[in-house]
């Protein structure tokens, strides 16, 4: 049996209760959906911030904390449907048939296609709409109550920081997941007098050690002096792009090794920024703004630099609400995917769902920091 997990309580704190990651957006929707009145949502979150949610408890289908109100204490509760040992089945074959999704759980990512697959196997790891079951101490009638809300409020962050947060409510704890995950999936049967030779070709093989991975190298390594160059290129300039094509294979072969992600493919102008950023003496003055969007956010903010594209109103409306509410004497207009704050201050959405920040600078816009799920934390607006 899965045991119940504690997380300790959340100080008193600015910070959105929407959730950064889009998997605790989506428990946020849930939540959200399910309400029928926006006032108790508004004082759950302000309960949320406040640091009146204690201890989180979650166990398989229950979430449960006592919340301090100024005029008593409750004990609020949040049921989930757990999955069915026939659903976990299915899950873990999904999960096995794409590489990569344990490192990315580790790492804190929940992948987009694992739960899409999921779902299209009849496995719905995210809440939807009535299938979170609110109760409380108090003697509220709306679900969820204000204490109820601010529970839910909370474990968003706490899926932002660890998605297996969302399994363990599901059913399954961690140590439980990765132990299932690794162990054999093929049911070997010996019959009376099989041959040796068609038991072992039925038995899984065992995998090998994965090599170590190259080291680094240097300039100084490199094996090109006696290379003559291409016209246009300079000795310099083919050592570096030589040294840039085995940092590269390195990348992919580290991914391969560790079934991770590979680095993602560039068209050629991301390829020209990159290397520029990644070797000064290769860059012209031209490329000054778009090395330094890259630097702070790769190719989606090379990408929010260059262009515009139209996402949902909605994600734009949310963020605008966030931003008036955080200050309610600042001005913000939009455009297609970028919000204007004051005179001299910008967020540009990219299409992962991240917001990049921007500095009038010179009557120039300027890349200004890296980019956040939450325009509320981001450093240079205060």
């Amino acid at each position: 049996m899965t045991a119940a997990q504690g997380f300790p309580a959340f100080s008193a704190q600015r910070r959105s209760t929407r959730g950064r990651s889009w998997w605790a957006q989506a428990w946020v929707q849930a939540l959200e959906d399910t309400s029928l009145d926006n006032d108790q949502l508004r004082k759950g979150r302000r309960y949320a911030n406040s640091g009146q949610v204690g201890t989180i408890t979650i166990s398989p289908g229950r979430i449960a904390a006592t919340v301090y109100a100024p005029e008593d204490t409750y004990e609020a509760v949040v049921r989930v449907d757990e999955l069915s040992d026939d659903e976990w089945r299915r899950f873990r074959e999904q999960f096995a048939a794409r590489a990569g999704h344990v490192a990315a759980l580790l790492d804190g990512e929940m992948p987009h296609d694992l739960v899409e697959a999921a779902a299209d196997g009849g496995v719905a790891l995210l809440p939807g709409i009535g299938d979170l079951d609110p109760s409380c101490t108090c003697d509220a009638w709306e679900l969820p109550c204000q204490h109820a809300a601010a529970l839910c409020y909370q474990v968003a962050w706490l899926l932002d920081a660890d998605p297996f947060v969302l399994l363990l409510l599901r059913g399954r704890s961690r140590e439980t997941l990765l132990d299932e995950l690794q162990a054999p999936t093929v049911d070997l049967v010996v019959a009376p007098g099989m041959p040796v030779a068609d038991v072992l070709a039925a038995a899984p093989a065992a995998l090998p050690e994965p090599p170590e991975l190259p080291a680094k190298i240097t300039v100084d390594q490199l094996a090109v002096a006696g290379i003559e160059p291409p016209d246009g290129f300079g000795p310099s300039t083919l050592q570096l792009l030589v040294l840039d094509a085995a940092r590269r294979a390195r990348s992919v072969l580290n991914a391969l090794l560790h079934n991770t992600a590979v680095p993602e493919t560039l068209d050629e102008r991301q390829d020209m920024v990159r290397l520029a950023a990644d070797f000064p003496e290769l860059a012209g003055e031209t490329l000054a703004l778009s090395i330094q969007a890259w630097r702070y956010g790769g190719a989606p903010g090379l990408d929010v630099l260059e262009h515009t594209w139209t996402p949902d109103a909605a994600q734009l409306n949310r963020a605008r609400t966030e931003l008036l509410a955080a200050d309610d004497g600042v001005t913000v207009s939009t455009s297609d995917n970028r919000l204007t704050v004051g005179t001299d201050t910008q967020l540009r959405l990219d299409r992962h769902g991240r917001w990049h920040p921007y500095r009038l600078v010179e009557e120039t816009w300027t890349p200004a920091g890296p980019p956040s799920k939450d325009p509320l934390v981001l450093e240079w607006l205060g």
